[in-house]
C-alpha cells in the first residue's frame, strides 16, 4: 500500500476521484453563482409607501436623474417634468435601461438596466410621492392567464399598426420606431399602455380595461412561445420582406436554374 502511494507522487498522478470532486466544486461554486444572480434579478419586494423607500429613492434621484429633470423632478430644458409621471412610468423607463438616456436622439433605446430592481422600485415610490401618476400593475394582471383570442383582436385594433400584427416592431417617422415586444417582460408591457412612452399613446382603463390589457398581454405571451405554423417568419416583418425573399431567392434560384440547364445542354 505504501509503496503504491509512493508510486503516485513519483508519477505526479492525481487520484482517480480528484477529477469528480473538482467537476462537483465547480457545480457548486455555478450553482450558488446563478442562484443569487436569480435572487438580484427577481422582483423585489419593497414598501412603495414607506418613508425610509421614498428618501432612498430622493438620494438615487438626486445623483442619477436631477440633472435632466431637476432636483424636484420639475423638469429643465433637457428632460420633462416627472411630477405626476407616476410609478409605472419610472419602472418602464428605468426598468427597460432606456433610462438614464445614453445620448439625446429620436427616442431612448433599450439598453442593459443601470439600477437594480430594488432601486429602480425606490425611485419610482419618490417620483410617485410628489403627485398621483400610474401606479406599477397588480400582479394578477400579468400572469398571462386571460383570454388570448380577445386579446389578439384588441391588438390588431389598437397596436398592430405600429408594432406589426406579429408584434415584430416597425418603423415611424423621424428616426423613430415602434419595438418589438417579443421577450418584453409583462409588467413592462403594461406600463408602456398605461404611461404613453414616447411616441405610443395612452390607453387609461377608459380605453382599454384592466382585464383587457391582461388579455393583450397574454396574447403576446403565446405568440412568443409559440411556434410559427407557416414555417421560417423570416423576423415576422409582413410582405415586404417576404416579397424580397421571393425575388432575391426565389428568381434567383430559377434563374441559375435556366442557366445551369442551358450550360448543360450546350
Amino acid at each position: 500500500m505504501a509503496k503504491a502511494k509512493k508510486k503516485l507522487r513519483k508519477t505526479g498522478r492525481r487520484h482517480p476521484l480528484a477529477t469528480v470532486v473538482l467537476v462537483a466544486v465547480g457545480l457548486l461554486i455555478a450553482g450558488g453563482a446563478y442562484a443569487g444572480f436569480n435572487q438580484t434579478a427577481a422582483t423585489a419586494e419593497v414598501d412603495m409607501n414607506s418613508a425610509e423607500t421614498i428618501e432612498a429613492g430622493r438620494k438615487l434621484f438626486a445623483a442619477n436623474c436631477a440633472t435632466c429633470h431637476g432636483m424636484n423632478a420639475e423638469g429643465t430644458e433637457d428632460g420633462p417634468s416627472l411630477i405626476g409621471a407616476g410609478a409605472a412610468s419610472v419602472h418602464f423607463q428605468v426598468g427597460t435601461g432606456r433610462m438614464p438616456l445614453a445620448f439625446q436622439g429620436p427616442q431612448g433605446m433599450i439598453k442593459p438596466q443601470q439600477f437594480t430592481e430594488e432601486q429602480t422600485l425606490q425611485m419610482a415610490a419618490y417620483v410617485a410621492s410628489l403627485a398621483p401618476g400610474p401606479a406599477i400593475p397588480e400582479k394578477k394582471y400579468l400572469e398571462a392567464s386571460g383570454d388570448a383570442a380577445n386579446g389578439s383582436e384588441l391588438f390588431r385594433i389598437n397596436c398592430a399598426m405600429c408594432h406589426n400584427v406579429a408584434a415584430a416592431g416597425g418603423a415611424l417617422t423621424q428616426g423613430k420606431f415602434a419595438p418589438t415586444l417579443i421577450g418584453v417582460d409583462e409588467a413592462h408591457i403594461y406600463e408602456a399602455m398605461v404611461t404613453g412612452p414616447q411616441n405610443m399613446p395612452v390607453f387609461s382603463d377608459a380605453n382599454l380595461t384592466a382585464e383587457e390589457k391582461a388579455d393583450i398581454i397574454t396574447y403576446l405571451k403565446y405568440i412568443e412561445n409559440e411556434p410559427s405554423v407557416g414555417g421560417f417568419k423570416l423576423g415576422s416583418l409582413g410582405p415586404v420582406a417576404e416579397g424580397l425573399f421571393i425575388w432575391i431567392i426565389g428568381l434567383g434560384a430559377v434563374v441559375a436554374l435556366t442557366v445551369w440547364i442551358t450550360a448543360k445542354s450546350n
